[in-house]
């Protein structure tokens, strides 16, 4: 019996070794949602770094930033980048900004040939020629549409006969046609003196492949050829140079981006085509038959290596609807401006 009891008080002894062993395996396990939680919080930022809960678009602000920031390209789209520069100049950055206006064309040679800007300004699409050559010198293009505008076409406040044109006369007038009575009889026996964009310009090109091709033919060659041999036309890459040409005569017309017609519109008249004047609406809705879009055109590499550009470029593209009827031009809608902010993001990496 006494043995009996040994051996039923030694199980009992070592029934407690075990459980009291087996406590503190088990502790851990309550402890287990805690730890969960506490390895979703950030990680303590070294010393003069931002914490990831900190917003990382600070380092994008205008005076966050500095260096140099080159930009070239349409004559068109040079007054909208000079009022953003502008801007953003105002709000911090001390670097320096350069903005030529050049024309679309040797604007995207300089960016995608040369490779001596940081950003191509143009008012017409780059072409697929211009997207390989920035390839073959390592840029991978990005493209963000700005404004919107309504190519107009201008007489001078003397001319007290041209009130709308449809598009063929349009193309008479700068190519063939010689007198304004060789458009509509009733319309003065007048030499027309014509006023052109040059042809690195994005405008030039607009109107070539918008008006004069489909006047022949729907071929871009053949309205080109037409427009560069147009008896007297004066063509420069300056837009003030066409504005004052066309002011000058009651017999002359021209074309260029509606920021210039705008500005001096206490001296000019602007021609309606098709029936359909310049205007806001028109231009958005797409109604005006020659209103086009606005580009400003970087690359992934710069954009990642210089954060200065990275910068002014997400200033540009989030603050442009506040100045862009100031200067002359329209806003691109709220989809078109969320795809420009979603390539930022995406080519910074953000």
């Amino acid at each position: 019996m006494r043995n009996k009891m040994f051996v039923l008080l030694t199980v009992a002894v070592l029934a407690g070794i075990v459980l009291a062993a087996c406590g503190p395996a088990a502790a851990p396990a309550p402890a287990e949602p805690a730890a969960t939680q506490s390895s979703s919080q950030p990680t303590q930022a070294p010393a003069g770094q931002p914490s990831d809960s900190e917003d990382s678009m600070t380092m994008y602000m205008p005076d966050a930033v500095s260096g140099d920031i080159v930009t070239a390209g349409s004559s068109t789209v040079f007054p909208l980048s000079e009022r953003m520069k502008q801007r953003f100049e105002e709000e911090g950055f001390d670097g320096a900004i350069t903005v030529d206006s050049i024309g679309s064309g040797a604007g995207l040679e300089r960016f995608c040939v040369a490779g001596e800007t940081d950003i191509a300004n143009a008012s017409r699409k780059i072409k697929d020629s211009e997207v390989e050559s920035c390839a073959g010198i390592g840029r991978t293009v990005v493209e963000f549409q700005v404004g919107i505008d309504a190519l107009t076409i201008a007489v001078s406040k003397e001319n007290d006969f041209v009130t709308d044109l449809t598009l063929e006369e349009l193309a008479l007038i700068f190519s063939t046609a010689e007198k304004w009575s060789d458009v509509r009889p009733e319309w003065p026996a007048e030499t027309i003196q014509r006023f052109s964009p040059g042809t690195d310009s994005g405008t030039f090109d607009f109107f070539v492949e918008a008006v004069m091709a489909p006047a022949n033919g729907d071929d871009v060659d053949a309205g080109e050829t037409a427009i560069l041999e147009s008896a007297g036309a004066q063509f420069s890459e300056d837009d003030n140079v066409l504005v004052q040409g066309v002011q000058g005569s009651p017999y002359a017309i021209g074309y260029f981006g509606y920021a210039y017609y705008q500005e001096n519109a206490d001296t000019l008249n602007a021609v309606s085509v098709n029936g359909i004047a310049p205007t806001a609406e028109t231009a958005e809705s797409g109604e005006y038959p020659i209103s086009r879009p606005l580009f400003i055109y970087s690359s992934t590499e710069i954009m990642q290596s210089k954060p200065q550009v990275a910068a002014f470029i997400y200033f540009y593209i989030t603050n442009v609807t506040d100045e862009i009827l100031d200067v002359g031009y329209f806003p691109v809608s709220e989809g078109k401006a969320q795809a420009s902010l979603d390539t930022w993001t995406s080519a910074t990496g953000n």
